[in-house]
């Protein structure tokens, strides 16, 4: 656990910030986690534009991986931005760019060049387009508040429209929007707030703001500081730091999300990428604001490896075993949804302290022939996207749901830890 002595400052927010007031967490809490974060980048393999974004957001830019970084990251842009990237992936693209004060209209890697707001309207313009046939996005509400706030801060077109159905979704009695999903939102249309002259449009997304930072004061009241679960707590953190004059005049006891923050081992990246702006009295609304000329923060200066290192903590999927003690887990395999259906539960017996991702291969090995599946890698870490030939489909919204006693798992497969007689469900679901 990340254990500082606990005092949190009350200051003015960050240049750029748009909090009238903001916290800041203790420099060795935040030092840690960017350190933890600069040592992921080469385990990773995979750039991630959230880490990159968040280092320039805490103004930890002066390692070498940090060069390396927005180097991939620019590559991955001109070559697969308009084949196969999804509009979210897209804005935080755009939004790594800005924060790295690089310019995303022209950017240029490999001897190609890449318009990556172009991409990103003509992404955003077909989620809208199946929003206003079906209802539905072509991807997530999530990647579509993402793309609204890049080109809302790139002052482009197509982010009003993108904001008006959020804050619509927002406060539909029918909505059940994620934790993630609803902050993000925020970001987006507290952006769109500010550049609008529309009265009607501003008090649309007024009333849908303060539903939502009201609706984040009180889960955190209720969850002693954590909103939805630690990791979509990161994201919350952000909206209630860019969202101040929606909720006055109640006051967001920061100090207590961020104990709640310090009380968890982070140890996955993406998740250190979302809750340390917010640790450092920012958001994703800052990435176009920094100040360029002043990059480097004092305080992290001494902190960061210049060199790539190898990471502190094994590879995301993998774990280090160092006890010979075994337990045992139940695992069930359930496909009640479409197709033919199955049901079939087995145990196996793994090292403890093993990562879910462990049993599944046991399991596998044990009986190829029913428990088989298969894995993708994400930024999040390794996602299963098939078992017993049943594969996870975009287009019909299905995925493999990982539950415990019923209750959703809060973890992925590559970091999440059964106990000995554990029951852990892999459930073929829809969102």
């Amino acid at each position: 656990m990340l254990n500082v002595a606990f005092g949190i400052g009350v200051l003015l927010a960050l240049s750029g910030g748009t909090a009238m007031w903001g916290c800041v967490a203790p420099q060795q809490l935040v030092s840690e986690l960017v350190q933890r974060m600069d040592d992921s980048i080469k385990a990773e393999g995979t750039p991630n534009p959230s880490v990159l974004l968040a280092l320039n957001l805490a103004g930890a830019t002066g390692s070498n991986t940090h060069k390396w970084l927005l180097q991939e990251i620019q590559e991955e842009a001109v070559t697969r931005a308009q084949r196969d990237m999804t509009s979210g992936e897209v804005a935080l693209s755009v939004l790594s760019l800005f924060s790295s004060c690089q310019d995303p209209w022209h950017v240029q890697a490999l001897g190609l060049t890449v318009d990556l707001v172009q991409v990103l309207q003509q992404k955003m313009d077909e989620e809208m387009a199946m929003l206003e046939e079906e209802g539905i996005p072509k991807t997530t509400l999530y990647g579509v508040s993402l793309g609204a706030l890049a080109l809302c801060l790139a002052g482009a077109g197509g982010y009003q429209g993108a904001s008006v159905i959020l804050a619509k979704q927002v406060l539909s009695p029918d909505s059940h929007l994620s934790v993630d999903t609803r902050a993000v939102a925020a970001l987006a249309m507290t952006c769109t707030y500010g550049q609008t002259d529309l009265q009607d449009l501003q008090e649309l997304l007024r009333e849908a703001l303060s539903a939502v930072a009201n609706g984040f004061l009180d889960e955190q009241e209720e969850g002693d500081g954590v909103i939805g679960n630690i990791y979509s707590t990161g994201l919350a953190l952000q909206a209630l730091v860019a969202t101040g004059e929606f909720y006055a005049p109640r006051v967001w006891d920061c100090a207590q999300a961020f104990t709640a923050v310090s009380r968890h081992d982070y140890r996955l990246p993406m998740a250190i990428a979302q809750v340390l702006p917010a640790l450092v009295g920012r958001s994703y609304l800052d990435a176009a604001d920094l100040d360029c000329a002043t990059r480097m923060s004092p305080n992290l200066q001494s902190t960061l490896s210049p060199k790539l290192q190898p990471s502190l903590s094994p590879k995301l999927g993998t774990a280090v075993v160092h006890r010979a003690a075994t337990i045992t887990v139940h695992y069930s395999i359930t496909n009640t949804l479409q197709g033919r259906h199955f049901s079939y539960t087995t145990e196996v017996q793994v090292p403890d302290g093993s990562v879910l991702l462990q049993v599944l291969q046991a399991a596998q090995e044990k009986e190829p022939d029913i428990f088989s599946f298969q894995t993708e890698q994400t930024s999040w870490g390794p996602m299963v996207v098939s078992i017993h030939g049943l594969a996870a489909n975009q287009n019909r919204r299905t995925y493999w749901q990982f539950l415990s006693g019923g209750v959703p798992l809060q973890e992925g497969v590559g970091t999440y830890k059964p106990q000995n007689g554990e029951h852990v469900q892999a459930v073929f679901s829809t969102y």
